[in-house]
């Protein structure tokens, strides 16, 4: 997987952007948008509304995007989540592209947001092809070894398959189980969120659009960034209700 991006996640404009100088401001356009979501506006609407009102830039907003969400959405992951103390003897499926981009934005330095839902987001996107990165490989190791100390019995992963590279990952991901003993499943599918949303295994996701469906999660994603030294960039903008 040939590229010149050589790190996930890492903008040269983020220590301007998400200095103390605009944190107010964020965590005032975080509860606004939450609010107008509360009330039922449209996410693009709101969004549009919020970011023009405070004069946040494209990058800002997505950070916005990814902090909020309604009341409702909020109390409803809450109440589905499966706590990482209880994973030993469950079923995991992981929403691969989701989980490991996460982790590699970690280990680079890049931003990383804790939504109101406790839920940890990157700033990072696919457009349509994955590239492996310097951290790609320490984050599936971290990955291997968390999941090896809370002793799921089953860990699948799902990948997309129209992603670009998507088999050449699955094939990395198979090497690095085999190679460490982790009895994972590797598996392309034309789009994993229908099977995340539906199936009753606990879901490793902070995709709110599978969050609002999956029946069972966990926030793998926060456990291993908490475990990270030096600790990763996060802003936080978890709601206290959702604190365990």
């Amino acid at each position: 997987m040939p590229s010149k991006q050589q790190h996930r996640g890492r903008h040269p404009e983020d220590a301007a952007l998400f200095s103390d100088r605009w944190l107010p401001r964020l965590r005032a356009g975080v509860a606004d948008l939450s609010y107008l979501y509360s009330r039922g506006y449209a996410e693009r609407a709101a969004l549009k509304l919020v970011g023009d009102h405070y004069q946040f830039d494209l990058r800002q907003r997505s950070a916005l995007q990814r902090a909020g969400c309604a009341d409702e959405a909020r109390d409803r992951r809450n109440a589905r989540r499966v706590e990482i103390s209880a994973l030993s003897g469950a079923t995991l499926a992981i929403d691969g592209y989701n989980l490991l981009i996460t982790i590699e934005s970690a280990l680079s330095g890049g931003v990383l947001i804790r939504g109101r839902d406790g839920c940890i987001r990157d700033l990072a996107s696919l457009h349509g092809s994955y590239r492996k990165v310097e951290e790609t490989v320490p984050a599936l190791r971290r990955i291997g070894a968390a999941l090896e100390a809370l002793s799921p019995a089953r860990v699948r992963w799902y990948f997309d398959a129209p992603v670009s590279n998507s088999g050449r990952l699955r094939s990395l991901l198979c090497e690095e189980a085999a190679r460490n003993a982790w009895a994972w499943e590797v598996e392309l599918l034309p789009n994993p969120d229908h099977l995340l949303k539906a199936c009753g295994d606990i879901v490793v996701t902070s995709d709110s659009g599978i969050l609002d469906y999956a029946q069972r999660w966990t926030n793998l994603a926060a456990h291993l960034v908490a475990a990270i030294e030096p600790p990763p960039f996060v802003l936080d903008f978890e709601d206290p209700a959702t604190r365990a």
